[in-house]
């Protein structure tokens, strides 16, 4: 196997998109980006959700209860690096918040699925971007499973945050670039082809807990293209060959709460 020029994980494809400059000083010059606590809260919910869903594949016990010991165990990590100023959520609030949506997830919606992978690890995939230039996707499909339904096998992805979900249906808008990436991952992986629509399972971290429901199609295409236009797989291949990250002081995460790069970035909006 050809020795890669840069190694990017799967999961951080679809932010290459929303803005190329705070992607490279994230992920290749290695820039820092410290989290808000509601941030800190989604991780947690996902580590809970986690073990309660690969508890049911393998057939193991583990309640709601116990998923809801994780993610306050997760939240109260020490490695688990936040910054308080960065949100408007105490840590008595993100608990109670935790634990409802788990709760809820764990006892209402997850039994509703046949999950048979859990963040599964992928098989690298390399992309030969031109002139030397191997790009190197891998890593696992963090927070999504793999679920298997009349249709067939497709990707259910967990996202969570104040606004994941809008008038009871879950934000699928900014997430077909990942799920792309997911399905394309699964099937160089297992061989296996992914015949199901994706769907998004937002859980909310503002307000009354809630969760909703939005499905995704053909989010293969977004990255391989098809005859009339290029996927983001090739419009991707340019940057990494010319090394040109292109800024967007339009994006809706442009800002210090979200970029490590924002206070020298020269093009954001003032």
């Amino acid at each position: 196997m050809t020795e890669p020029s840069i190694i990017i994980r799967a999961s951080s494809w679809a932010a290459l998109f929303d803005c190329s400059y705070k992607w490279e000083g994230i992920h290749l010059l290695g820039m820092k980006n410290v989290v808000g606590l509601r941030a800190a809260l989604g991780t947690a919910i996902h580590a809970g959700s986690a073990v309660f869903d690969q508890a049911r594949i393998t057939g193991d016990t583990v309640t709601a209860v116990d998923a809801a010991g994780v993610m306050v165990d997760k939240l109260h990590d020490p490695e688990n690096e936040f910054d308080h100023g960065k949100d408007d959520i105490t840590m008595k609030e993100a608990e109670s918040t935790g634990i409802a949506l788990l709760t809820k997830y764990c006892t209402e919606v997850s039994p509703n699925y046949n999950f048979i992978a859990v963040e599964m690890e992928t098989k690298p995939l390399d992309i030969d971007c031109g002139d030397g230039v191997i790009v190197r996707l891998k890593g696992t499909m963090d927070r999504a499973r793999i679920k298997k339904t009349t249709g067939g096998v497709g990707i259910a992805d967990l996202k969570s945050g104040s606004a994941s979900v809008q008038k009871g249906v879950a934000v699928t808008k900014g997430h077909g670039a990942q799920i792309g990436t997911y399905e394309l991952l699964y099937q160089h992986t297992t061989g296996e082809q992914i015949t199901s629509d994706a769907e998004i399972i937002g859980l909310k971290t503002k307000g009354k807990a809630e969760i909703g429901f939005g499905n995704i199609s053909n989010a293969m295409e977004i990255m391989v293209g098809n005859e009339n236009s290029p996927g983001l797989i090739e419009l991707a291949a340019h940057m990494f060959k010319t090394g040109k990250f292109y800024p967007n002081p339009k994006s809706m995460l442009c800002g210090e709460k979200y970029c490590p790069r924002w206070s020298s970035c020269h093009f954001r909006e003032m």
